[in-house]
């Protein structure tokens, strides 16, 4: 699965180009903290079934603080998160958001069993896995989203990747290396994943280029803001 690594070189590559005249130490170690925070849902697998890739992966979250965040920065007359943080924090929360939402969650999204999206109104795993291409004997062809017509009743079922819920999807992890169903031979083998395929050292090595791009630009971070 993609490793924590892959996901912090991912969130430097995105904070490079987003964060601007934001770019600085302060606003780099807020950033890889939210990207990182999600993966601590593998802890509570002792005692949630299916808990990895659900309760920090859900895209629930993010969407209830943006939509919090907006109406407080932009509706309300009187901003109580602009009375307590610098009007640049408030640029840099959008902007981890995002990097939250695709440099974590929306990557895992493509592995493995995928992220439990909509958790807790829907407990539904969902992998964004197929491909799409123009053939010359088919034509446009899709299948990252199964759409089936029932020959007798017309009615259409549409499948976006489901793979599972809690109850069924177990995903290794350092924590839970296997399903704790299943038997265990000992001694277990704990694997922590830095870069398991070339693309993904490839990221990690992007995302390090980026860093020291913008630290011998010009108008890369400062030292103390």
């Amino acid at each position: 699965m993609p490793s924590t690594v892959v996901h912090a070189g991912f969130a430097l590559l995105l904070a490079a180009g987003l964060l601007g005249d934001d770019y600085d130490r302060r606003a780099l170690a807020v950033l890889l903290v939210a990207v990182v925070l999600p993966e601590v849902d593998s802890f509570l697998g002792p005692i949630m079934s299916g808990a990895h890739r659900t309760v920090g992966h859900t895209l629930v979250v993010p969407a209830v603080v943006a939509l919090a965040l907006y109406y407080d920065t932009r509706v309300r007359e009187r901003s109580a998160v602009r009375a307590r943080i610098a009007d640049r924090w408030v640029a840099v929360a959008w902007v981890v958001l995002f990097v939250h939402v695709f440099a974590h969650v929306a990557l895992d999204w493509t592995h493995l069993d995928g992220v439990n999206l909509l958790w807790p109104l829907r407990d539904q795993f969902f992998a964004l896995d197929g491909e799409l291409f123009v053939s010359t004997a088919d034509g446009v062809v899709q299948t990252f989203v199964d759409v089936r017509v029932d020959p007798k009743t017309g009615t259409r079922q549409i499948d976006p990747g489901g793979t599972g819920t809690t109850e069924t999807v177990h995903i290794d992890n350092p924590v839970e290396p296997r399903d704790p169903e299943a038997e265990i031979e000992e001694p277990v083998d704990r694997r922590f994943p830095v870069a398991n395929a070339g693309w993904r050292l490839y990221l990690i090595g992007l995302g390090l280029f980026a860093l020291v791009a913008r630290r011998v630009q010009g108008d890369g971070p400062e030292a103390e803001r």
